[in-house]
């Protein structure tokens, strides 16, 4: 029986008490005893949305197929619970066992969201774990951070003792069995971080390296202190998904999560070379899993779970080979069920919506577009692939199929964007608005159509062609936001056309974050001493505390955040090799600026320089 790290009392006082209690189907449970290496998985944000992590799921049960290895998990607790934390003097614990955080000996830190930097801090902190890395003992747990965002991990390095960089199943074995070594032979924390930093591929360990600034304040250098500390981490990639740990036992939560599904990851990486996509670049190259393989996926996970809902995980679940057979074999093996299926990133084509006829109920819900850009030289300069006439007949053919709403999400602020590319978003939603009107039928429409227009305001990131371009000030953001909404103002049928924006401050301080290099840990530091917390949520989200914490620590972050970068700079994570080559960039960078598409990895190999890990799409491209 085990004894739970928060009374009855406290329990009954906060929201949602299932978040702290653990016991959810399919977890494991270890004797802590018997077990060499104790690992607390983290997620710093709410329960909910932790839970929803596949890559923490995967990694759950990796760790936990070693018997020397207990993995558990925590997430950060909501404020009520943080506030008792803190009066009460209760040191953060893991939902298996209820054990404290700082008894562990690593504690793992996925960064998927640069405005959850803060909640990192909370975890330390409510875990009696010093925030600096610099200050930590033999009797605190190393510390080690992986996910998308350690692809720039500098702005948070100061508070890290070490890195992974790429796909959690290749080397953290590896490095797991280095720890267990060097523990039993009695060294010491400082001799396990050189350790793993020269003999573990992928490991990056910001303490064992240098950097100068020139006296505009750009990098003069960024070199390893130690011998044998490479001077370029490699990122490490899944060469065969098929052969890969996946977690056909996922965890079955008590309460509803925000994804409140089983996921099945059909493939990495994505043939497109959207230039404003992170993602798209640092997981490249795309790489499959069979058909067969996903079909016995799908059947264990069903059986292990009882979710009567799933979701085919991807970037573009459209450009898998075999996405139709895929989709047939679950509606005619499950569909008679109840079980549904959700598939996201679709594009709009027509092979899409013949694969949504299929799903059960599909025309009852949205049809998402995703053009990015109103204008067609807007969509060539961010290489999205996509023609006018595609969107449209992607539009007219779901409406003759039965949908009658469609959401339409763009982006403002990208690189030579003109005020005729906002008007340009208006007038494309217009034109979707009259192809309802031409396609269906008077006595069908059972009213008019749908169309919601939502934009968000374009973030540089790491590794991304676009990785130079600057960006703009709040304010003015907003003004671009003004000119799109004042077009859906002029148009026809503006009744049928909804618009919504995101938060302008958000979206400058996410590209600080996101370009930022280590001087900016003084700006997360002063923040969090100044409240900041859960700044991903609109109820706890105040601009006003990183601008003060820029304030008292004398950092500018606009230098960070709007400044165009020049192509001769060293950038604070170049020290990173993913495959993908510099030179690739710079040369996408230009064309991005001529507007000149690159077509897509299955259309034509384009050099990126991926093809050096020899598997995926490279190596079947290439025979």
């Amino acid at each position: 029986m085990r004894k739970l790290a928060l009374s009855d009392e406290v329990l009954l006082s906060v929201q949602k008490p299932a978040r702290y209690l653990g016991n959810e189907a399919n977890a494991v449970y270890k004797d802590r005893g018997k077990v060499d290496i104790r690992f607390a998985m983290c997620f710093p944000d709410v329960y909910e949305v932790g839970m929803s992590h596949l890559g923490i799921q995967i990694l759950y049960d990796m760790f936990n197929r070693r018997e020397d290895t207990w993995c558990e998990r925590v997430y950060s607790p909501w404020l009520d619970l943080d506030k008792i934390l803190r009066d009460r003097k209760i040191p953060l614990f893991a939902l298996e066992s209820q054990d404290p955080i700082r008894d562990f000996d690593f504690l793992g830190i996925t960064l998927q969201f640069e405005l959850c930097y803060t909640n990192v801090l909370q975890i330390l902190d409510l875990s009696g774990i010093p925030l600096r890395a610099s200050e930590r003992d033999e009797s605190f747990p190393i510390v080690i951070g992986g996910g998308p965002c350690s692809y720039n991990p500098e702005p948070i390095a100061e508070f890290f003792d070490m890195f992974y960089i790429g796909e959690g199943e290749v080397v953290y074995d590896q490095l797991l069995d280095l720890y267990k070594a060097m523990k039993a032979a009695g060294k010491s924390r400082r001799e396990f971080l050189v350790a793993a930093a020269s003999q573990v591929p992928g490991i990056y360990v910001p303490s064992l390296y240098e950097v100068t600034y020139k006296e505009d304040g750009t990098i003069a250098s960024f070199a390893p202190t130690v011998p044998g500390v490479p001077a370029r981490v490699v990122k490490q990639t899944v060469r065969d998904l098929d052969t890969a740990p996946y977690p056909l036992h996922q965890l079955v939560p008590f309460i509803q999560i925000t994804q409140d599904r089983a996921v099945v990851e059909i493939q990495r990486g994505c043939i497109r070379g959207c230039r404003f996509c992170q993602a798209g670049m640092i997981y490249r190259p795309n790489r499959e899993r069979s058909f067969e393989r996903l079909c016995r996926y799908t059947d264990a996970l069903i059986e292990n779970t009882g979710f009567d809902n799933f979701t085919l995980s991807s970037l573009s679940s459209s450009d898998y080979t075999c996405i139709k057979e895929l989709v047939e074999y679950f509606v005619d093996t499950y569909g008679p069920r109840g079980t549904s299926l959700q598939l996201p990133s679709l594009r709009v084509d027509s092979l899409s919506l013949d694969v949504m006829t299929k799903l059960h109920d599909a025309r009852r819900g949205n049809l998402t577009f995703a053009p990015e850009a109103g204008s067609q030289r807007l969509r060539d300069v961010i290489n999205k692939g996509l023609t006018e006439e595609e969107i449209l007949d992607g539009a007219r053919e779901a409406f003759r199929g039965g949908w009658k709403k469609v959401k339409l999400y763009f982006m403002l602020g990208l690189p030579t964007e003109t005020p005729e590319d906002r008007f340009a978003i208006a007038d494309l939603a217009n034109k979707i608005a009259v192809a309802y009107f031409q396609e269906v039928p008077k006595e069908k429409r059972n009213g008019r159509c749908d169309i919601t227009v939502s934009t968000s305001f374009f973030v540089p990131k790491a590794f991304t062609p676009l990785q130079w371009a600057p960006m703009y000030t709040p304010s003015e953001y907003l003004s671009f936001a003004s000119t799109v909404y004042d077009g859906i103002q002029s148009v026809l049928n503006r009744r049928s056309i909804w618009y919504k924006y995101h938060e302008a401050d958000g979206t400058v301080l996410e590209g600080f974050l996101a370009r930022g290099d280590r001087r900016c840990a003084e700006v997360i530091l002063e923040a969090y001493r100044l409240g900041a917390m859960y700044d991903a949520w609109i109820e706890t989200w105040d601009y006003s505390r990183w601008l003060k914490a820029c304030e008292n620590t004398g950092v500018d972050m606009s230098f960070f955040a709007l400044r165009e970068r020049s192509l001769d700079e060293i950038l604070p994570w170049d020290f990173i090799d993913i495959g993908v080559t510099k030179s690739f960039l710079m040369r996408e960078w230009k064309r991005a600026q001529e507007a000149v598409v690159t077509p897509n990895c299955r259309e034509q190999c384009s050099g990126c320089g991926a093809a050096r890990f020899g598997c995926g799409i490279c190596k079947r491209e290439s025979k």
